[in-house]
């Protein structure tokens, strides 16, 4: 059984919620009071340094998606929430119903002197597994989805090369196709920050629940 099975039943949906369909949601985020990152020690929400960008990468599970990048070197500042979704500021357990079509989704703030968009996307595609849809391993709907939200020229590029590149090598090895949701961040809308429990949530619960469901086909080497 599933994580989301086990918490919210076995009805998980693994189509998108139509927009008039979707919960209504609500003016005020549900993160009113944002701390600074619990291992980093910065702000979660910015502003950082002049030169940092974003790009917002979902995975599958937020908590293990956001762990495994505040480990780079060159990542300023992680956080997570949820994007590509129609309802406003949603709970965690609004987006569980699958009714708010958001992606559990996290945020890497960086600094591309120290780090490039191809290393932080190698990360992306060789720790989850691309391909699965609507689901992340034992997690099924569509929170789970893969997805590249991305904020600059050079995100844009860096994720459709990257992209070509492994669905290449994926395909050598009889995998089915990407299914990544591949927008500009501002197509996608808001990045809505979760609830404080969920920021760092694996530093907190260093015990806690990870599920990323890797295909185990390395990103292949710059040529």
């Amino acid at each position: 059984m599933s994580f989301f099975e086990q918490f919210f039943g076995s009805s998980a949906k693994t189509s998108m919620v139509e927009p008039d369909e979707a919960l209504p949601g609500r003016e005020s985020p549900v993160l009113q009071t944002p701390r600074p990152h619990t291992v980093l020690g910065t702000s979660i929400t910015g502003p950082w340094a002049p030169g940092t960008r974003v790009l917002y990468l979902a995975m599958g599970c937020f908590w293990g998606a956001e762990e495994i990048y505040w480990q780079v070197p060159g990542v300023v500042s992680t956080a997570v929430g949820y994007m590509g979704g129609t309802t406003p500021n949603p709970t965690y357990e609004e987006v569980c119903t699958a009714r708010t079509g958001h992606t559990e989704t996290a945020l890497v703030a960086y600094d591309p002197k120290q780090v490039t968009e191809e290393e932080l996307l190698r990360i992306f595609w060789e720790r989850h597994d691309p391909t699965q849809g609507f689901r992340q391993g034992n997690d099924v709907g569509t929170q789970y989805r893969s997805a590249v939200y991305w904020t600059t020229p050079e995100q844009a590029e860096a994720v459709q090369d990257t992209l070509n590149r492994y669905a290449e090598v994926l395909s050598a090895k009889c995998y089915d196709a990407i299914t990544t949701e591949l927008r500009p961040a501002a197509e996608a809308g808001p990045f809505y920050y979760a609830e404080d429990y969920h920021q760092q949530y694996l530093d907190k619960n260093p015990n806690g629940y990870r599920c990323h469901a890797t295909t185990g086909v390395p990103f292949p080497a710059a040529v």
